[in-house]
């Protein structure tokens, strides 16, 4: 019988590579190099929001001297209460006259507009008992709506319990006395002394610095 010659390559052992081994390998480098990656970006992140957040805050907070001038600049600022307007009939004998008129306070502070806003009912008919007694001659010129301008400022603070000297009137015709008797002159200069308010009354501070026209209508 013949021999069986065994076949040298199905007898030899299989030789495999590592390749488990070198996809594990490859698989760590890579996980380390994302990981360095993320830390990468998440600092460069956090680095440009703290820049941004700086930058921020130079912008917002203004330099010292210009913060203390606007703080002046808002302190000094007036105040300013507008009243609704006035209709009254004026003291006209010969025609039915009446005006519209617009007044605006200009106060010393905002408290001093919430102590008038107490007061209003009281204020607005101290302004309309002056404005009742006035004719449409006496609005007609500048100087008598000065005047009315000084009476609405110390009348209007009355019913406060504030006393303000009477105001200088407004000469309107100089020479329309000149003709008069040395006697009645006298008796006028007497009766203007006589009529001065009382010194206490002088140095009561007025709240409402000035009084202005938003509008001016006669009919």
């Amino acid at each position: 019988m013949s021999a069986v010659m065994a076949d040298p390559a199905v007898d030899a052992p299989v030789t495999r590579r590592p390749k488990k081994k070198l996809i594990v390998i490859g698989a760590a480098v890579l996980a380390l190099v994302l990981a360095l990656g993320a830390g990468t970006v998440v600092f460069l992140k956090q680095r440009a929001a703290h820049a941004a957040a700086a930058a921020d805050d130079d912008a917002a907070s203004p330099e010292p001297s210009t913060a203390g001038n606007a703080a002046t600049a808002l302190k000094g600022a007036p105040f300013y209460l507008p009243l609704d307007p006035f209709i009254v009939n004026l003291a006209d004998r010969e025609a039915d006259r009446y005006a519209q008129i617009g007044i605006t306070f200009e106060l010393d502070s905002s408290m001093t507009g919430d102590q008038i806003k107490a007061y209003m009912p009281a204020i607005r008919n101290a302004v309309l008992m002056i404005l009742a007694n006035k004719t449409s001659k006496d609005l007609l010129y500048r100087e008598g709506k000065e005047q009315l301008a000084l009476e609405i400022q110390r009348e209007a603070v009355r019913p406060m319990g504030i006393e303000i000297a009477g105001p200088e009137p407004v000469t309107m015709a100089p020479a329309a006395n000149a003709s008069a008797p040395a006697s009645a002159i006298a008796a006028d200069a007497a009766a203007s002394a006589k009529a001065k308010p009382r010194r206490r009354a002088e140095t009561q501070r007025n709240p409402i610095q000035h009084v202005h026209f938003s509008s001016f209508i006669i009919q």
